[in-house]
């Protein structure tokens, strides 16, 4: 869950480097929250059959928009790609499977054009939405 508090307050932050489990722990706590906000739009009689969607889910998603882009461009950041590889979503299937490989990948180790490695640096998410330094193996 501090991985998740950490991306969405840092919601407009498209510079620097996240770590894969900071990425992809976002996005399982995003479908776990969208699957509950489905489950209210069904529950309020907010959920449309004919658009596929409901009013509390689809402004979740909205509210979440710009943090899971920023998410994407920085786990990018951190394999050593620009963030404008984001852009591959657009491309059908192929642009999925070659971004799925991107966001997968291992980060660049050491320092690379968009910050100093995450891993490196020995910071993990602490109690509470802020992150603690911890003590790094030797």
């Amino acid at each position: 869950m501090n991985w998740f508090l950490k991306a969405v307050s840092s919601y407009a932050a498209f510079s620097g480097r996240a770590r894969r489990s900071e990425y992809w722990y976002f996005y399982l706590f995003f479908m776990v929250f969208y699957v509950a906000a489905l489950v209210v739009d069904v529950a309020v009689g907010s959920w449309s059959a004919d658009a596929g969607a409901g009013l509390v889910s689809t402004l979740f998603s909205f509210v979440l928009l710009l943090p899971g882009l920023a998410v994407t461009v920085r786990r990018l950041h951190d394999t050593g790609r620009s963030g404008w590889w984001v852009l591959l979503y657009f491309v059908p299937i192929v642009g999925l499977v070659v971004m799925l490989v991107f966001l997968c990948t291992d980060s660049q180790p050491g320092d690379n054009a968009y910050g100093p490695n995450p891993k490196d640096q020995g910071w993990a998410p602490g109690p509470g939405a802020g992150v603690t330094r911890v003590a790094s193996p030797r």
